[in-house]
């Protein structure tokens, strides 16, 4: 018995047209302030774009999920079962933002719904917090303030 023939033709970009959903007819909302660039480039590239700069409580969500084809959330926006089931054309869900735990993940796979994180978005963040902290620790800010708050002034001026 001949093995089966495993190669795949390339498909041409006039073919994929026909078979792919269109781009311009996905609906896209990004909550909680994502970046203006990252919505720009989502625009430019022809998807329905609405972004908002809050979060939105669970009964707010799931009126906005109905006829949404991707989601994209920060850490602040819960993503219940509730809001999942509510969908009927949801394709993915982008949490920007470390972890997925603010996202019903059995209630996604269950539904057939990937789930995605951008856990190096905050990096830059994170390595300034980190520099700000070694500069106050090697200022002894905070022991300078709890001795400020019991009324004792130490100014030092070296150099």
């Amino acid at each position: 018995m001949a093995a089966p023939d495993l190669k795949r033709r390339k498909m041409s970009e006039e073919e994929l047209s026909g078979t792919s959903f269109p781009k311009n007819k996905i609906k896209v909302l990004l909550l909680e302030g994502v970046s203006a660039k990252g919505i720009q480039i989502l625009k430019d590239d022809g998807f329905q774009v609405e972004a908002l700069k809050t979060a939105l409580t669970e009964d707010e969500l799931v009126e906005k999920v109905k006829d949404l084809h991707i989601l994209g959330i920060r850490s602040k926006t819960q993503v219940t079962r509730r809001v999942i089931e509510a969908s009927n054309r949801l394709l993915a869900m982008a949490c920007f933002c470390i972890g997925t735990d603010q996202v019903d993940l059995k209630a996604a796979q269950e539904r057939g719904i990937p789930v995605f994180n951008a856990p190096f978005a905050n990096t830059r963040s994170v390595a300034e917090l980190i520099i700000g902290n070694i500069v106050g620790l090697s200022r002894r800010i905070g022991e300078c303030t709890a001795q400020m708050h019991r009324g004792a002034w130490f100014k030092q001026a070296v150099g």
